[in-house]
């Protein structure tokens, strides 16, 4: 596996222990999970008068905050970097994060995974458990990668929804223009595919959003974009009534209000995607698993 031939080539063997640095943190995410720490936090009617002046609601329930400090983007974008370099010269075989991401590093399976966790308890859950009370009321797993944008690579990512229960979303650099992200509805409700907000990537500042929250990342114009994504998992909450009837029998699948925001078609997965934008290329002679909207969830006047 990568992370047993990479052991001996890493170049900050503290990104591979089981601590997530206080150091390696800037000090608004301090501040904003001891805000989030105390006794009432978890019954505040607005979690975001916590702390007004280190979260920001970007749109509802999607929360950004400076996360990372200069230190540590240093060390991991280097430590990513060497993985990239080594991999390439030994030519040792990466899985990718998931089938729309080519270029990406699933961090978990380079030996990370104790850091992230760490990182996820520590740090991410304070937060999730007081946004998301059902989806982040506790993490059990995470599925942790880098995904990276470049003109001469993957330009941007399709919609979708994650497999995640909360996903969490730094950027770590570099120079780039373009490769914003855009958020719409919510899987099953009426508004799925209408545009809520376009997010500007900052690097070192974090985004935390519902992994069932519809979403892409529009294509960059120039430069290098990368980004850590952590799908944070809570195994009760997959259990439960709710989660299954729309995550996975589309019981509550609402009927759609009305024709899809073209910001908001998936090519992969709208089943009248061509009635509005042409089809790419690059997927013109690939099989596709169309199914947004479900039969009988059409908006009137849908023609697949």
């Amino acid at each position: 596996m990568a992370d047993a031939f990479y052991k001996s080539h890493q170049r900050h063997p503290g990104l591979f222990g089981d601590k997530f640095e206080e150091s390696w943190l800037h000090p608004d995410l301090k501040d904003l999970v001891k805000a989030f720490g105390g006794s009432n936090a978890s019954f505040a009617e607005d979690p975001t008068k916590l702390a007004p002046d280190l979260l920001r609601e970007e749109a509802p329930q999607v929360y950004s905050f400076k996360c990372l400090s200069p230190l540590f983007l240093q060390i991991f974008n280097e430590e990513i970097e060497n993985f990239y370099e080594i991999t390439d010269k030994y030519n040792i075989p990466v899985r990718r994060p998931n089938s729309m991401n080519k270029y990406g590093v699933i961090v978990n399976e380079i030996g990370m995974r104790p850091l992230i966790t760490s990182f996820q308890q520590n740090y991410l859950w304070p937060l999730a458990r007081v946004l998301f009370p059902s989806e982040g009321s506790q993490f059990d797993d995470h599925h942790s990668f880098i995904v990276r944008y470049r003109a001469d690579e993957d330009l941007g990512l399709d919609m979708h929804t994650d497999d995640s229960d909360v996903t969490f979303n730094v950027c770590l650099g570099h120079d780039f223009v373009g490769a914003t992200l855009s958020f719409c509805g919510m899987f099953g409700a009426v508004d799925h595919r209408k545009w809520v907000h376009t997010y500007r990537h900052e690097i070192g500042r974090a985004i935390l959003h519902l992994g069932s929250r519809r979403h892409g990342a529009d294509d960059i114009e120039s430069g290098m974009r990368a980004n850590l994504i952590v799908w944070n998992h809570n195994h009760e909450y997959r259990n439960s009534i709710d989660y299954r009837r729309t995550r996975r029998s589309h019981v509550l699948y609402q009927k759609e209000e009305g024709p899809p925001d073209p910001v908001c078609l998936s090519y992969t997965h709208d089943r009248d995607f061509a009635n509005f934008k042409a089809v790419p290329d690059s997927i013109k002679e690939k099989s596709t698993q169309a199914w947004c909207p479900p039969p009988g969830k059409e908006y009137d006047g849908f023609k697949g």
